[in-house]
């Protein structure tokens, strides 16, 4: 019988959560820390790390503040590395920094196509392949990539934002293929309309149109994606690898 005490619990786990320091990231690390976990805020606004790692910190929980610039190389490897010299471990990694650029495809610079893919999409491969060396040496991972629905259906506006999620969702799935054998699993999850500063800014009508198309018939919450990657991340996922888990309500279906 299961003890409903222990389940989707993450003690003694050390976990990376990118783009940490605000927004879902932010959710990540907390939920993730009162699941008991040590956190690595990684955030390229360092404030913003500080700020969340001392909240947890003050809360009792084990947390590190990172600055990092993902689609750096040297600075990822430097985070991991500094993981590694504090727990002596990482067991989870959680690509969740990102950005926009929107522009209608013909109006797309070269500026904005790169910055997008760079950040969204280059960064899981650097962060990824950072963190599997420690986790193949220990035999056990859990790597949990934030994709979107774009990805899958994508969106006017959004030529570089989907090619970057579409890609997440193709390496996940290659990772899962390679690394499976190691223990270690890799999911990713695809939000869709979730409450955010970016959401809330929208137009009436264009809140309106997205509800009208949602089966649920509201938006999602910040903690329900949190539940969906704190649920990826514990041992209750074990068998679970190269999925996508979409939190939207029914919206892609």
């Amino acid at each position: 019988m299961l003890d409903a005490n222990k389940v989707y619990r993450l003690d003694g786990r050390v976990a990376i959560v990118t783009g940490g320091g605000r927004g879902l990231g932010e959710v990540f690390c907390r939920t993730f820390a009162g699941a008991g976990a040590a956190v690595v805020v990684a955030d390229i606004i360092e404030e913003n790390a500080r700020k969340v790692a001392d909240d947890l910190t003050k809360a009792g929980h084990d947390a590190l503040a990172v600055r990092l610039d993902v689609r750096e190389r040297a600075q990822v490897e430097a985070a991991v590395g500094e993981v590694l010299e504090r727990w002596g471990k990482l067991d989870i990694l959680v690509n969740n920094a990102g950005i926009t650029r929107d522009t209608l495809l013909l109006r797309m610079s070269d500026e904005q196509w790169q910055d997008v893919i760079q950040t969204n999409l280059t960064s899981v491969f650097l962060c990824t392949q950072a963190a599997i060396k420690p986790m193949i040496k220990a035999r056990y991972g859990r790597i949990i990539s934030l994709t979107s629905i774009v990805g899958q259906v994508g969106n006017a506006g959004q030529a570089n934002y989907a090619s970057a999620k579409a890609g997440i969702i193709g390496f996940t799935k290659t990772v899962a293929k390679e690394l499976a054998s190691r223990n270690i699993t890799a999911n990713a999850i695809a939000p869709g309309f979730i409450e955010s500063p970016m959401t809330e800014a929208l137009p009436d009508k264009a809140k309106e149109l997205f509800l009208n198309n949602i089966p649920l018939k509201r938006p999602g919450k910040p903690i329900e994606v949190a539940y969906a990657a704190l649920f990826l991340a514990s041992d209750e996922a074990a068998y679970i690898t190269g999925q996508v888990l979409n939190v939207d309500g029914g919206l892609v279906m």
